[in-house]
């Protein structure tokens, strides 16, 4: 058993300086590499977690833009579509107006008209009546057989 605890022990003095090597190596790869190596990537993440960060907040906005331009939109033409009416309304109100005075300038001609032609009428029935006398008295003179100044 001597044997074997001096052949371990000399394999552990043996063993000794590769993994101090090792252990250096691990230091300097540490140092030199790997560290950098990780700030560089932790910096990248960093920066690329800041641009969708950015990105994201960039979309909202728009997000919010694009809304607040569609409510802007939206009440620009429900005011177009109010005085569309209201000139549609404005001008029905006219036509309707309109309207009315043809009738009443319509029921005041009419009436003149009738008039005119009831005083016709009157004059003619006056006419009328007054020839009928007269071929009444001509008729009679005839008939009676005297002179029409006598009567």
């Amino acid at each position: 058993m001597g044997g074997t605890l001096s052949k371990l022990a000399d394999l552990f003095i043996s063993t000794v300086p590769t993994v101090i090597f090792v252990f250096l190596l691990y230091l300097i790869f540490n140092r030199v590499l790997y560290r950098p190596l990780a700030a560089v990537m932790k910096k990248r993440e960093e920066e690329t977690t800041g641009a969708m960060a950015r990105a994201r907040e960039q979309v909202a906005a728009s997000a919010e833009k694009a809304r607040r331009y569609e409510a802007t939109f939206q009440g620009a033409r429900q005011e177009v579509y109010r005085q569309r009416e209201a000139a549609r309304r404005s001008m029905l109100e006219d036509r309707q107006a309109a309207l009315e005075r043809a009738q009443q300038q319509s029921a005041a001609l009419i009436k003149e008209a009738q008039a005119g032609l009831a005083a016709e009428v009157a004059e003619s029935e006056k006419e009328l009546l007054a020839a009928c006398q007269s071929l009444g008295r001509q008729i009679a003179a005839r008939v009676l057989g005297t002179p029409l100044g006598e009567g």
